[in-house]
């Protein structure tokens, strides 16, 4: 059978045909994977992060395209995020509840750090859930979209009407902080 004939099965509910199709592109994918990141813990999680990633997009398989192009594909992609992710850790703040409290500041420090966390606050939880999974996490808005059980216009929208609410407070608190 063809890849394309092996994904058209798989579509339909056919595990033999994923594990042909596993069999068959594992040693390219793993390998294009850690030709790019040099290390081989990091490419196996990656590795199947993808077939994670292919087993949740098959239903989007369009039969007019090859597989392994598409494949790859997924490969790049998931690929891109992750080496986002990784180089973003530790460039952010963390915008839960309990880091919102913990990171209250008191009125008299005016630093922009504790002036921006101390107004996280303000935001509601799916605003504060959005911007997270999308700064911290990097995450696309269809992504968000899936994790945070809404359309990705939605998603988009809660991001930018947070970013507008923050954007909004913190000016306000500087015009406050001038005229005193």
């Amino acid at each position: 059978m063809t890849d394309e004939e092996l994904m058209l099965a798989y579509i339909d509910g056919d595990m033999e045909a994923f594990e042909a199709l596993y069999g068959r592109h594992r040693g390219r994918i793993f390998g294009f994977l850690l030709a790019r990141l040099k290390d081989r813990s990091e490419a196996e999680d990656v590795f199947q992060a993808v077939f994670a990633k292919l087993h949740r997009k098959r239903h989007q398989y369009r039969q007019e395209i090859p597989l392994l192009p598409w494949l790859f594909t997924l490969a790049r992609n998931t690929l891109i995020d992750h080496v986002r992710k990784r180089d973003a850790e530790g460039k952010h703040v963390t915008v839960s509840e309990t880091a919102v409290a913990s990171y209250a500041a008191p009125a008299s420090d005016t630093s922009p750090i504790h002036a921006a966390v101390a107004e996280l606050s303000r935001l509601n939880e799916s605003q504060r859930q959005a911007l997270e999974l999308r700064f911290n996490q990097g995450l696309t808005f269809a992504e968000i979209a899936e994790q945070m059980q809404t359309s990705a216009g939605n998603a988009r929208q809660i991001i930018s009407r947070a970013i507008r609410k923050l954007r909004g407070l913190m000016v306000g608190k500087e015009r406050r902080h001038e005229k005193s």
